[in-house]
């Protein structure tokens, strides 16, 4: 299962983190961290420049969680805690170990926020899944921004603990996540809960469960839904969907397009820079992998 696989080539979970990253900062403007500008989150989502987003992250993570200890039921704080402990640990930790501890302090401030948007969602990860089905059915649009902020905390967490079968075993969970957020607004965050189901229906080839046509629909909505310009979805794409069929002229043509496009788009330009880094080392190795 590549979302659970250790390989360090072209990371899905790092390519995915920097997509929750940009709703987190986003998210902050609704904090009390905006009055500082609200431009400052674009000063990091416009950025260029990875590592020097990395070495400022952990400013976020302390003020975070200070305002969480004065306001520890308020449901944007804690979203954007979760977002954020959940990007770093993805993005920029080495050590596995503490990359697990931060990934559990990510899910929990989700699951927080989750429960303060309603408090029938406070049991939401133990609750059976017959239940969990049925009480995202009830979820209206509003709560769009609070069930992707849990799916793409929960995906970070399970593939950050994925020698734990329990935390595994959640990975329906996510799916179903993900899976109400598109039926109530598949456009949230240039559709990036399509991106999500791009690459959980393209964990396994269809031979053995997996459902590849499924994920080539996801991922194209996604890219039809920002007109071209997440990156990441093109790039996923093509590492997820044409290597598990083996079309390399799709997968070339993806990525050519990716390596040509312009990557400054406003709130985008961190993500497509990633994306353009990691088209580029599978367009390096092409040839070597459909030989």
């Amino acid at each position: 299962m590549f979302l659970l696989s250790q390989q360090k080539s072209v990371n899905v979970l790092f390519s995915l983190r920097v997509a929750g990253l940009a709703v987190l900062l986003l998210g902050l403007q609704g904090c009390a961290v905006s009055r500082i500008g609200d431009n400052l989150p674009y000063g990091v989502l416009n950025h260029t420049d990875i590592t020097l987003v990395g070495e400022g992250m952990p400013t976020y993570l302390l003020t975070i969680d200070g305002l969480i200890e004065n306001w520890p039921d308020s449901e944007s704080l804690l979203q954007s805690g979760a977002s954020l402990y959940s990007a770093y640990a993805g993005l920029f930790v080495d050590d596995p170990q503490r990359a697990s501890q931060l990934s559990s302090r990510a899910l929990d401030y989700a699951l927080r926020a989750a429960c303060a948007s309603d408090r029938k969602l406070c049991d939401i990860r133990r609750m059976p899944m017959v239940d969990f089905e049925e009480l995202l059915a009830r979820q209206k649009r509003k709560q769009v921004p609070v069930l992707f902020t849990l799916g793409t905390t929960w995906a970070g967490y399970i593939q950050l603990n994925s020698s734990d079968w329990n935390a595994v075993a959640d990975l329906g969970r996510v799916d179903a996540l993900m899976q109400r957020v598109v039926a109530l607004d598949e456009g949230y965050e240039h559709g990036q809960a399509h991106m999500y189901l791009g690459v959980l229906n393209s964990i396994l080839p269809e031979s053995l469960g997996g459902k590849p046509e499924v994920a080539r629909q996801h991922f194209e909505r996604a890219v039809e839904l920002s007109n071209g310009r997440n990156l990441m979805a093109q790039t996923l794409f093509a590492e997820r969907y044409a290597r598990l069929v083996f079309d390399q002229a799709l997968h070339d043509s993806l990525l050519d397009e990716v390596l040509a496009a312009n990557p400054i788009e406003h709130g985008l330009t961190l993500q497509n820079t990633v994306a353009q880094r990691d088209a580029r080392v599978l367009r390096n190795g092409s040839a070597d992998y459909f030989e």
